[in-house]
Formats: structure tokens, sequence, C-alpha cells
């Protein structure tokens, strides 16, 4: 192994996202004192996942019940909103409807009722004319109400997470991309490029790392189990799961401003249980502004926010990753209905039009979009539940899609406790 003088940090955060300012932030309220720097690839924190999502506070409602997402979820909401109202962060508690629009939808939205009971989550079913009257545009055969679901600016959150870990001591470093992480004696070593500072290369020294680098979290990890497997490092958990992340676009529209009033707060349709992802819906923005969306394309690049973003190296590595093809084989139709509605603006349309039939194509207009890092097993499966995984003196949190922006308190703290727990000298 490795030789080193003594570390600079007692902690690094690779990833400047929610996960990691939030797990930064964590970290020095329960170890005054520690030194802790964050190592963000971008000029600002939040930029990609944590800053292109649709804003919801979740209830907890889909998700299986004792996994991570379900457990976390609940448990980080709570948190989230007791952190805004401290520190002045702007949310609501809207509520939102899910609603079956046909009756082969109905068994489905019974699965979802029985998930609801099971995680605790606050919810009423609604006769079709309390629909109506919650959300005037929507039709359908039979819905729920979920009072607890609200709404917040992400950007916000991390921006007031930035600031928060710079009063408790911490430094977050911007423009600094990690390339490598290196084991050692007494720790690991953080090698990359800094491109705040003319692309000269940078290494930090610490005790121990956690890894919530999104996008590129299974490149990481790669590296750090081969650099511990140099070093002869042992651990129960060295060799994580094989997973790739795949990067899946979300494209939204939003409603004219003259139009808004189409949707009054949040309006889900019943997911498809086979997929997880949610399916186009109308979200209430704390701005007042109404998204419609999204849907969910392969990007063509790890940070491919429009059809013309290609990374050809990285596409071929995509569409060669065994997991990949097993995965088109497994949904295929799928994937072509999402595309569709992604290159015809009146496929989209007719999706939104099945909750608000009154919608035209002239009341939407196109907004941001948003890539989600969506980590897939080598045998088509894409990954359902948060996951993460440790190698000697680094944690890496591996998959981390919806509802990590509501559970990103509560991550911290599950992150935080399985590093100790593979490294009880952290």
């Amino acid at each position: 192994m490795k030789q080193s003088s003594n570390p600079t940090y007692d902690m690094a955060i690779v990833g400047g996202g929610i996960i990691g300012l939030a797990t930064a932030m964590t970290w020095l309220e329960t170890r005054p004192g520690h030194r802790v720097t964050v190592v963000e690839t971008e000029s600002q924190v939040g930029k990609h996942q944590s800053g292109h999502n649709s804003g919801v506070i979740h209830s907890g409602i889909y998700y299986r019940p004792g996994s991570e997402k379900a457990l976390l979820c609940r448990e980080g909401k709570t948190k989230l909103e007791a952190f805004c109202n401290e520190h002045g962060i702007r949310w609501e508690k809207c509520g939102k409807v899910v609603v079956a629009t046909n009756p082969d939808e109905v068994d489905s939205l019974e699965r979802i009722i029985e998930r609801a009971q099971l995680n605790g989550v606050e919810f009423r079913r609604i006769t079709t004319d309390e629909l109506r009257q919650l959300e005037p545009s929507v039709l359908g055969v039979d819905a729920i109400q979920v009072p607890e679901t609200g709404i917040v600016d992400y950007r916000t959150v991390c921006d007031v997470f930035r600031c928060r870990i710079e009063e408790l001591g911490g430094v977050v470093r911007l423009g600094c991309q990690v390339q490598r992480l290196e084991t050692e004696d007494s720790g690991v070593r953080l090698v990359g490029m800094d491109h705040s500072h003319s692309k000269q290369e940078f290494n930090l020294q610490a005790r121990s790392a956690i890894v919530c680098a999104g996008l590129h979290s299974d490149t990481l990890v790669r590296q750090a189990e081969r650099s511990a497997s140099r070093s002869n490092a042992s651990s129960a958990d060295a060799v994580p799961e094989k997973v790739r992340i795949i990067p899946f676009r979300g494209e939204y529209y939003e409603l004219r401003p003259e139009r808004r009033g189409l949707c009054r707060n949040l309006i889900y349709p019943v997911p498809d249980p086979a997929f997880p992802f949610l399916g186009v819906h109308f979200t209430r923005m704390v701005d007042g502004n109404v998204e419609c969306g999204p849907n969910a394309v392969l990007a063509l690049a790890r940070e491919g926010y429009r059809w013309r973003d290609i990374d050809v190296r990285y596409l071929q590595r995509t569409l060669g990753y065994s997991g990949f093809r097993r995965l088109v084989q497994k949904h295929w139709r799928k994937g072509l209905g999402e595309m569709n509605r992604s290159l015809r603006k009146s496929a989209f349309v007719s999706a939104l039009q099945k909750l608000i039939p009154e919608l035209r194509a002239s009341d939407l207009i196109p907004a941001r979009a948003g890539v989600r890092a969506q980590a897939v097993r080598a045998n088509g499966e894409l990954v359902d539940d948060f996951l993460f995984r440790s190698t000697p003196h680094v944690t890496h949190v591996l998959n981390a899609p919806s509802p990590a922006a509501t559970a990103s308190l509560a991550i911290a703290r599950r992150v935080i406790e399985q590093h100790q727990n593979q490294n009880p000298n952290a």
C-alpha cells in the first residue's frame, strides 16, 4: 500500500449535488471541528439532477414497502420540511391527485393504495365529483388525493446547504473534476483537474471519502475498486455490484401563463408498475409555473440535455453494455413510445390529454430537460431502489434517482452510517 503524509481533510465528498451537499452538512453538524471538503466538477452546486427535477417533495406513496426508497423518503420528507422552515426556504404542502383515466388502471391504483397504507402515507380515495372539485380540468374513473405532497425549489435548497457547510467550516471546491481515487494507508487521495485554474492538476488527501457523483458514479466506483485491488485491500463489500449508469433524458413542456388554470396543484397518472418512471404529469412549481412531463429517452451523453448532445465514445460503451441491450429487449415498445413523444409534440400532447382532455398543443411551450442517472444491472433490470456500496475508505452512492432530492437528508444519514460501519476509524 502507498504511504502518505497526514491527510488534509477528515472527509472529502465527491459531488456537489443535493445528496453530496446534504452529506457534507450532516457530517459537519454531527462532527464539529472535522475538516470537510466538497469537490464539484461544475462552477455551481446542484447544476444537474438536483437543479433539473420537478421540485416535488414526495410523500413516499409509490415505493415498495421496506425498501430504501420508501423508508428514506418518509424520513427525508420530514427532515427537509423542518430544514426549510428553519432556514426560511419557501415550500408548500399543496397535495396531489393520482388519477386512473380508464378502468384498466384501477387495479394498479389499488396497488398504490396498498403501498400507501403500508408506508404510512396520508391519502384519501375520492369520487369523480371530488376530483373535479380539486382539479376541474381533469377527467378520470377513479382517483386518490395525497394531501401531504409538497413543492419546493431544490436549487434554493442546494444553495442553502452550501451556505450551511461553509458556516460550519467546510470548504466547497467548484470546477474540480475528480478523475481517480487512490487508496492509501492513511485514507484516500483524490486526483483530478481543476478547471477553475487553467486546468491544473490537483490532488487532495482525506481520511475518508463519500462519492455522490450521480451520472459519473459507476465510473468512480469501478476506479476505486481497481485501486483497492491494487493495494491488496480486503473488504466484504470491496467488489460492488456490477451495474452501469444509463442516462435518461426527461423533457418538459410548460403551460402558457394564461392556461395555468388547467392545473391547480399536482396531477399524476397511475404509473406503470414495471417501469420506474411515473409517466407524464402536471406539476405546479413554487413560482406559479406549471410543468408538463417528463418523458424518458436515452440521453446520448452523460449530460445529454438535447438530442444533439452526443458523446460518441460514451454512446458506444452504452450500446455495447449487455445490460442495456437486455433492457431494450424487455422494454423496446415502451422505449419507442417515449421516443415518439420526444420527437412529436402531438404524441406528447396526447399523453397529457389522458389527464386533461381540453389541453391543446398551443397551450404548451418547450421547457427545460433533465437527465436522470439510472443504474442498470447486467441482466437488463433497472435498479429500482437506492444503492450504496463501500470500498476501503470510500462509500459510494451508486443509484439515487427520484425521490432522492426529497430523501437527501435521510440518505445523508444512511450513507454516513454505512460508511462508519465499513470504516470504523472514520
